[in-house]
């Protein structure tokens, strides 16, 4: 008797063991990439098999496949994601959350968010569908009622990429701030007004991502930047140049030539930075200008993450507004590094001069 069980339970993981492979290999077979198709290396448990991307995409979306998916899971490098299907609309369905993704061109820390859900529909080679962030429930924010950001995306999809465009409409600022940054301790205490819209185009397998924003009535108060109108830089004396010295001049030109007319950030110089970083795979640009860059000076700290960026932002807008420009330019002058161990400028020209 024992024999025959012993004999039974090999023989049934035999079976197991043959169906896995069997399985396996009709995968491997089904999503091999052709020739000059964009290819991919996927890792399942002890398996690993090269696949054809276009292909894994078109059968992930075919209404006679993609409701096998439905309600499994999967762990991924971006975080746990949730699969399902919209029979109705022929539509998948994907949830991570949490959910990250590394983007060296802003830095070392990857972007996290809380819950992301993606919606794809294909027609032949035309994909479209929606993409919703959500905060987390514990998430501050001055803007009440709805906090999901959504944005519509369509793509193309051929043999060898994947190009996909994306449109958010406007939505008010402070709710970009709490999907995109819901710790940062700012949001506890700013009043954040304005509105901004993107749009956005992907390449893939390239990486490349083409970002452009628009922003209106951008303003925000409640973080204290008028307590800088007195303020003594640490650095040494005050220099007192004004905004029509030679080396404010020479700073100007060098740091932020549009200083005296954008309102304390320059969309057109954080795109060409982002763009530029990317290209080069880190950070190498930074986009800020010198009402940016005061505030890292004496407010976030120079820490390369998106996060301090949108910290720096917060209060380069509200510096504009309770300091004014010839102040902020001052206060940087007083406040910036001119060479080993030394800032200010006063300290610079004592030392060089």
């Amino acid at each position: 008797m024992k024999k025959a069980l012993l004999f039974l339970l090999f023989g049934l993981l035999a079976l197991v063991l043959t169906a896995a492979v069997a399985l396996y290999l009709v995968v491997k077979l089904a999503l091999a990439p052709s020739p000059g198709e964009w290819p991919t290396r996927v890792e399942a448990g002890p398996f690993s098999l090269e696949v054809g991307v276009p292909t894994a995409i078109r059968l992930a979306t075919s209404s006679w496949f993609a409701p096998w998916l439905a309600g499994r899971s999967f762990e991924t490098e971006h975080g746990p994601v949730q699969v399902g299907w919209n029979e109705a609309g022929t539509t998948l369905e994907l949830e991570c959350a949490p959910c990250s993704a590394s983007v060296p061109a802003l830095g070392n820390a990857p972007i996290r968010l809380d819950k992301l859900r993606f919606t794809a529909r294909r027609d032949a080679g035309s994909l479209n569908g929606v993409i919703e962030a959500t905060p987390g429930a514990t998430t501050v924010s001055s803007v009440a009622g709805d906090n999901v950001l959504r944005a519509r995306w369509d793509g193309r999809l051929t043999q060898k990429a994947l190009q996909i465009h994306i449109d958010a409409p406007d939505a008010p600022i402070a709710r970009w701030y709490s999907v995109l940054a819901p710790e940062l301790p700012e949001l506890q205490r700013a009043r954040i007004s304005g509105t901004l819209a993107l749009r956005a185009q992907l390449d893939l397998p390239a990486n490349h991502l083409a970002l452009h924003p628009r922003i209106e009535q951008f303003s925000v108060e409640g973080l204290g930047t008028e307590a800088l109108l007195n303020a003594r830089t640490s650095c040494g004396p005050p220099s007192r140049l004004t905004a029509d010295s030679w080396l404010a001049r020479a700073v100007i030109a060098a740091e932020d030539q549009r200083f005296f007319s954008h309102p304390g950030y320059d969309l057109a110089e954080l795109t060409a930075a982002l763009d530029a970083n990317q290209k080069a795979g880190q950070v190498e640009r930074g986009g800020s200008t010198l009402s940016q860059q005061l505030a890292r000076l004496i407010l976030t700290g120079s820490e390369r993450s998106a996060e301090r960026k949108l910290r720096e932002l917060l209060y380069a807008v509200e510096m504009e507004d309770t300091l004014g420009k010839p102040r902020i330019l001052q206060l940087y002058l007083d406040n910036a590094p001119w060479g080993e161990g030394l800032c200010g400028a006063e300290a610079a020209a004592r030392r060089y001069f």
